[in-house]
């Protein structure tokens, strides 16, 4: 199930390749993985998701987060969402909450609000408490 977290950035837990034309239905044109390769048995690989998403004409980047966010990944995220254009992004990991607070982070070095940060991860189901010090 897809979370939106403000007008261009979806987030989910484990994408499967099965699951992108619905991503595509929702605008999607840009796949970030924020799920590092093996973290659990028997999920998608990298490579698959990024064959599958590049099949179906959608940009795909690897931006794995394993030990916390850095500025490496939020500067790798930063531009994902300036990449996405005219379309949306689609973020995920296991449950979506690395990548939420990584959108919280990029989107705080651009400008954005805290507090509508915070608001807008709460809509979608998330709370941006561990990262609060990073916004």
């Amino acid at each position: 199930m897809f979370k939106q977290l403000d007008d261009k950035t979806l987030v989910c837990g484990q994408l499967r390749p099965d699951q992108l034309e619905e991503a595509q239905r929702h605008g999607v044109t840009l796949i970030v993985n924020n799920r590092p390769d093996g973290e659990e048995p028997g999920q998608p690989l990298s490579a698959q998701i990024q064959q599958a998403a590049e099949a179906a004409g959608l940009e795909y980047r690897s931006i794995p987060i394993s030990r916390g966010i850095g500025p490496a990944d939020v500067d790798a995220m930063r531009d994902a969402i300036h990449a996405a254009g005219d379309g949306k992004l689609l973020a995920f990991c296991r449950t979506g909450t690395r990548s939420t607070y990584a959108w919280a982070v990029a989107k705080r070095q651009d400008g954005a609000d805290p507090e509508e940060l915070q608001r807008c991860a709460g809509q979608a189901g998330y709370d941006l408490g561990p990262v609060r010090h990073l916004l």
